[in-house]
């Protein structure tokens, strides 16, 4: 023991025997938990959902939030489920922003971690990340795009997170994959279709993904969560649900409705949609019937979109990445939406199934690899940049506002 270690050692020894308390008082507990993440709120650049899970259950959780020296206590509800045959015991706590928070419970706590802000930002956005076997590739993908964007203000994942929804295993392994990011970067979850499916991959309700991630209420009776927005900085963000073909096809009204009404209530300059599934149809080799043209979520949406003045529309699903340019009317038009598919972030791939579409610009490099996007946006300017997993730049578009 050096000099140092032992003066400090000797005086909180003394503090301790002088105040009656004990050394943890002092030195609290290591309170130990899994996945500790944050997840998007209403605006996050006033509040956050943080969620996390443990082995066994806690006391007393909650989450303190440190702004200067003022420390705030945020209370933590239980959100315990079960999902294939394994409970998941897990906490969340809705907290106003500060300088950085922590889990508590009685005299035990976690490090602390940043809390950012934002104002003018950048996101990273990841296409779909299910794997087939362990999701090493998802990891490699998301570690590479978190240290080479380390002020990101939140991330996306545009659905099909894992390739199997009720699969536990799955689910954890996605989370180890970057367990050292989401505690400090928010995420803003997509619900893909397979995240709707059981281990007999039957269609089923998406219950694992619907309480891993608590985003905003949407408000909407019987589709709490399934679709809801948020804003960051200059930007209002809407997160749209395209399962009609596996939960029910009165969602697609129902989110129509609440669309309407979410884009007219923002004053935000920017708007800008995410939705797994595709809006364009693909012919596909070795099908001549398949023709080219819109998918149904084209068709029932693209015109919502345009009508509504949606800057830019992130679509995934075809595990492609293509930039379609300006749309509107379902044809080119400089004064349209931006439409961009945005590839894949996992191991699953089509290489050479789809045969390419009239409106594609940009078609990533072939055989296609893995990718990930970033979105930077302040008043004036939005830019999307796509990345290989290299850090090479294939593709990046600017959107500019007088």
């Amino acid at each position: 023991m050096n000099r140092r270690t032992f003066v400090k050692v000797a005086a909180l020894g003394a503090v301790s025997l002088l105040t009656g308390c004990a050394l943890e008082k002092i030195l609290p507990a290591s309170l130990d938990v899994k996945f500790l993440r944050q997840i998007v709120t209403r605006d996050i650049g006033e509040t956050r959902c943080v969620m996390w899970q443990v082995d066994t259950p806690l006391k007393n959780p909650a989450v303190e939030v440190k702004s200067g020296d003022a420390v705030k206590t945020f209370p933590a509800q239980d959100s315990t489920f079960t999902d294939d045959g394994k409970q998941i015991v897990q906490y969340a706590a809705q907290i106003e922003l500060g300088d950085a928070f922590r889990i508590v419970d009685g005299d035990a706590a976690t490090d602390w971690h940043a809390l950012k802000t934002s104002g003018d930002f950048k996101a990273i956005i990841f296409p779909d990340s299910q794997c087939g076997g362990d999701y090493d590739t998802w990891g490699q993908v998301a570690r590479a795009a978190f240290e080479r964007n380390p002020d990101a203000a939140f991330f996306v994942n545009v659905g099909d997170l894992v390739d199997n929804g009720e699969d536990s295993a799955q689910w954890q392994d996605w989370l180890t994959q970057i367990e050292d990011f989401m505690p400090a970067v928010p995420f803003a979850p997509v619900m893909g279709n397979h995240e709707t499916y059981s281990r007999a991959w039957k269609v089923r309700a998406p219950v694992a993904y619907l309480n891993y991630f608590a985003p905003p209420d949407n408000g909407v009776e019987n589709f709490s969560r399934r679709f809801y927005s948020f804003d960051c900085g200059a930007a209002h963000f809407v997160i749209l649900d395209s399962q009609w073909q596996e939960l029910g096809s009165d969602v697609i009204d129902a989110q129509k409705s609440w669309l309407r009404a979410d884009l007219a209530a923002t004053d935000k300059p920017w708007k800008i949609a995410f939705i797994h599934k595709d809006v364009l149809q693909y012919r596909i080799n070795g099908r001549p019937e398949r023709r080219e043209g819109f998918s149904d979520v084209g068709e029932h949406f693209m015109p919502e979109f345009e009508s509504l003045g949606v800057d830019v529309v992130f679509t995934a699903h075809l595990h492609t990445y293509r930039n379609r340019g300006r749309l509107k009317n379902f044809r080119d038009d400089d004064t349209g939406t931006l439409y961009i598919l945005t590839g894949l972030s996992g191991n699953v791939r089509y290489g050479g199934l789809w045969i390419n579409h009239a409106l594609d610009k940009v078609v990533a490099p072939q055989p296609e690899t893995d990718n990930y996007l970033t979105l930077a946006v302040d008043a004036k300017t939005l830019t999307v940049k796509c990345f290989l997993p290299n850090g090479e730049l294939i593709d990046e578009t600017t959107l500019r506002k007088a």
